[in-house]
């Protein structure tokens, strides 16, 4: 608001008196503050349908706002690949047809009824079967409207360009895309505050697959300590849900960008034997861990630090929603990709991602940071809380702003001219402007202005507002046509009585200048605003039609900012490299480390693993408590997972053939609501999992199984469960088993043969103390030596002697006698109540049986004593 005003002693400027604000026209950019602002959590809906054996998928990620689709995939009737991509993706509601088969509609009841697992079930949605007619499906994909495709493509050009990304020949898969695309629309899925004409923005179809992939189930991952969430300890962060705690994925993750730790977290639930894409991981990892590239991959972490969420930013634009803040981000976001550009020009081409990213950051990039650092004004922006531009962009603007900056001194000398017409008893007045009302003739109120006829003055027009003012200009905020809200005192009331606009003891006039003013300069503010938001659209416009460079910008520097990530992991944690053989079937790995118990102890011991070809492919680890086997079982597992992803191993020397699934049995998942035992979730969740799917290929870990029951029936179950694989021979699959039971061992329960191999924990006896080494050898121990757990856990030594007495005479076949002490006390204890009974006796009674008294009391209570 501008204003100018006069005083009968002389000139004064300043603002106007009673002068009110107008807000600003839509769209107004949000206020600038950090650079990525508060969002919902992304969000997945997934549309599937099976049939002949084949699975096709596909679902829509508000995060990224993309569709990502899966080609046609073949599948059994237990429906395990789908099963797989729900535990991925997790999504939020699941659709498919009404029509579907008998087997589908089984498993989303089950899925629908679970009570356990994810904090929350998906929604199943049916629609009807003709949403996923072929043809329709086809015309709503080829007939959508997609920022990423440039308008200036015929409807040929834009069915060849989609035919390029989706592959229409699955069929399955095209009508899963159809159905979804009509699950989108009907639900409207992030829109559904926005206007009807305004479509669910899709940003991208994206291709993704299973194939190659190593199964691992969440109890592995719970058991492996992969991933482990706890609650936030600031009180201020509860609501934001989860934080990572002591996981692999927690040291790992040393990702700058967002959307790097969210490809970390992919990789880390897709372990895959795909070499070629291994070793392309390890070979980045393996160029920046040499010396002499330190200081680059420093500077390329510190450019990461600024690739911002690109996608959220093109969803705003495609909702006209951007803010200031957006446009400072994505600026950022540009340039330091360019820097990555330049960077990786310099690096060996021989390395395909460093390729990739010289080729594919094109010249766009630079296209679109030179328009909008030529475009917008940031510091304005900031300043004025909304989108501006720079100077010599529009003359028409331009020359408006510059009228707008003179327009107080201008003000100042129409309202000297003003004051000179007016009434002598009129001290002061000053010419205002509001935005969306237009220039104000303001005068004080004097004492004899007390009646409405009192305002009037002659050659001026009595301003009042009336009531309905605020609505109609919140109808031109919206751009409708309409009134300013304001008008003569003999204007007719519109919506209620008209009541005088009295502010700060201050009445307001429309003179002949002052309505000359409104017709020489109109509304200034208004008309620039609507300039600057249209050149902030023709600005979007031009950034979403290279939105699909943007995207690639963001896929290729996530995967650099993943492999500088581990690279810095490796590099203080001292990891080797990995080998892959393929011909070998199972691992072997020179002194390898826990990753997580190495941080966590002062001293580690490693350990060596072998379990390639067809000699020792079941190993039984035997040895005492607390000496290390839970932790030798995990580590193996662990430097397997870590080769799988890509990473660097904490081992001297790592060779991984070709595994195709982790199973482990090491810890309970208790839960009240299952209704089941600790040991009936061993065998359901756990071992059952490992006997059915298990291959030649597979590792299998399992701690303590068939403690849960009795110690007969668990031995029994732990044998069978391992002459079960024994008898697969060549084709039995890799198991580590480590257990208590010596029974296996001593009776023996286990063939004899090439296929198991026995190891134990090495210790040594001092004294009464056990010495752990926790260093695995050949051998098998001699015993559990649970009183020496027992002496640390500080249980009296009464009672561990005891203990150990009545274990040995056990194993030895003997008789267990009571102790002497004990033995006194109960005959005290009988030859009492034998003395109380003969008291109680009434001789005089005539009924008295004393033969029967003798033989049912005093000869069964004497033998006892005796």
């Amino acid at each position: 608001m501008a204003s100018g005003g006069a005083t009968a002693g002389g000139l004064r400027q300043g603002p106007g008196a009673g002068a009110a604000r107008c807000p600003s026209p839509a769209p107004v950019p949000g206020p600038a503050g950090a650079e990525d602002d508060a969002e919902e959590p992304a969000e997945t809906h997934l549309c599937v349908l099976w049939g002949a054996g084949c699975l096709g998928m596909a679902y829509y990620d508000t995060g990224d706002a993309a569709v990502h689709f899966m080609p046609d995939a073949p599948d059994l009737e237990s429906l395990q690949l789908l099963q797989r991509v729900l535990d991925e993706i997790n999504p939020r509601s699941v659709v498919t047809s009404a029509k579907q088969d008998e087997n589908m509609t089984r498993f989303l009841g089950k899925l629908a009824s679970q009570e356990h697992g994810e904090p929350k079930r998906p929604e199943i949605i049916f629609l009807p079967s003709v949403d996923f007619g072929l043809e329709i499906s086809k015309q709503r994909l080829l007939s959508g409207s997609y920022s990423f495709i440039p308008d200036s493509m015929t409807t040929t050009e834009k069915i060849l360009f989609l035919s390029s990304i989706i592959p229409f020949d699955c069929l399955l898969m095209v009508r899963a895309l159809g159905g979804l695309l009509k699950f989108l629309g009907r639900r409207r899925i992030g829109v559904e505050l926005e206007d009807y004409n305004v479509s669910v923005p899709i940003l991208g179809f994206k291709k993704f697959v299973l194939t190659h992939l190593v199964s691992i189930d969440q109890d592995t991952y719970s058991v492996l300590q992969i991933f482990k969430s706890e609650a936030h300890p600031s009180v201020y962060k509860v609501a934001s849900g989860l934080k990572e705690g002591l996981s692999l994925f927690g040291i790992l993750n040393r990702c700058r960008c967002k959307w790097g730790e969210k490809l970390l977290r992919l990789w880390f639930t897709r372990p895959t034997h795909d070499l070629g894409e291994l070793n392309s991981r390890l070979d980045v990892i393996q160029f920046f861990l040499l010396p002499q590239n330190l200081d680059m991959a420093q500077m390329l972490h510190r450019l990461l630090g600024h690739i911002k969420n690109v996608p959220l930013i093109l969803k705003r634009m495609k909702l006209s929603h951007t803010k200031v803040s957006d446009w400072q981000v994505l600026y950022k976001t540009v340039y330091s990709a360019l820097g990555l550009r330049d960077a990786c020009r310099s690096l060996p081409q021989s390395i395909q991602l460093f390729r990739d990213i010289a080729q594919e950051f094109s010249d766009d990039l630079h296209h679109i940071a030179s328009l909008i650092g030529k475009v917008v004004d940031f510091e304005g922006s900031l300043a004025a809380n909304r989108f501006t531009v720079l100077p010599n962009i529009d003359p028409e603007i331009d020359e408006k702003k510059r009228r707008l900056v003179g327009l107080p001194s201008f003000l100042t000398e129409v309202a000297r001219k003003e004051l000179e017409n007016l009434d002598c008893r009129i001290p002061s007045c000053s010419v205002i402007y509001i935005p969306l009302i237009g220039f104000l003739l303001s005068i004080p109120r004097l004492p004899s202005m007390v009646e409405a006829s009192d305002f009037e003055i002659e050659g001026l027009d009595f301003m009042l507002r009336d009531a309905g003012e605020r609505s109609r200009v919140g109808a031109c905020r919206r751009g409708y046509n309409c009134g300013r809200g304001w008008g003569p005192r003999d204007a007719k009331p519109q919506r209620e009585p008209l009541t005088q606009f009295l502010s700060e003891e201050k009445l307001h006039y429309r003179s002949a200048r002052t309505k000359e003013l409104d017709a020489l300069l109109g509304d200034l503010h208004c008309d620039i605003r609507d300039q600057e938001t249209l050149l902030m659209h023709q600005l979007q416009c031009q950034v979403l039609a290279r939105a699909a460079v943007l995207t690639r910008v963001l896929d290729l520097a996530s995967r650099l900012d993943v492999l500088l990530a581990l690279a810095s992991a490796a590099r203080d944690y001292g990891y080797s490299r990995p080998r892959y053989s393929p011909r070998l079937f199972g691992v072997r790995i020179q002194n390898g480390r826990h990753p997580l118990m190495e941080l966590c102890a002062r001293t580690f011991v490693p350990n060596s693993a072998e379990c390639g070809g067809d000699k020792g492919r079941v190993k039984v680890i035997t040895g005492p408590n607390s000496s290390g086997k839970s932790i030798y079982l995990k580590q193996v597992g662990l430097i397997t997972f870590m080769a799988l992803v890509g990473s660097f191993v904490p081992a001297e020397e790592a060779d991984i053939g070709a595994v195709d699934a982790i199973f482990t049995r090491i810890h309970s998942c208790e839960s009240i609501s299952l209704g089941l035992s600790t040991f009936m979730i061993d065998l359901n969740q756990q071992v059952a999992k490992a006997v059915n799917n298990a291959t030649e290929r597979s590792l299998v870990l399992i701690d303590e199984f068939g403690k849960g029951t009795n110690t007969v029936d668990g031995l029994a179950l732990l044998a069978a469960v391992l002459r079960h694989w024994l008898a697969l021979g060549p084709t039995c699959p890799h198991v580590f088993v480590a257990t208590n039971f010596l029974s296996l061992v001593q009776l023996p329960l286990l063939p004899q043969g090439p296929l198991v191999q026995y190891l134990t924990m090495e210790t040594c006896e001092d004294g009464n103390d056990l010495v752990f080494f926790y260093r695995v050898c050949e051998g098998v121990a001699n015993a559990s030596h649970a009183s020496h757990t027992a002496a640390q856990a500080r249980l009296p030594d009464k009672l561990i002697a005891r203990g150990k007495e009545v274990s040995d005479l056990i194993r030895s076949g003997k008789p267990i006698k009571p102790l002497k002490e004990l033995l006194k006390e109960k005959q005290m204890e009988n030859c009492q109540t034998l003395v109380d009974k003969f008291l109680k006796l009434d001789l005089e009674d005539p009924n008295l049986d004393l033969d029967s008294f003798m033989s049912q009391e005093v000869l069964p209570a004497a033998t006892t004593v005796l």
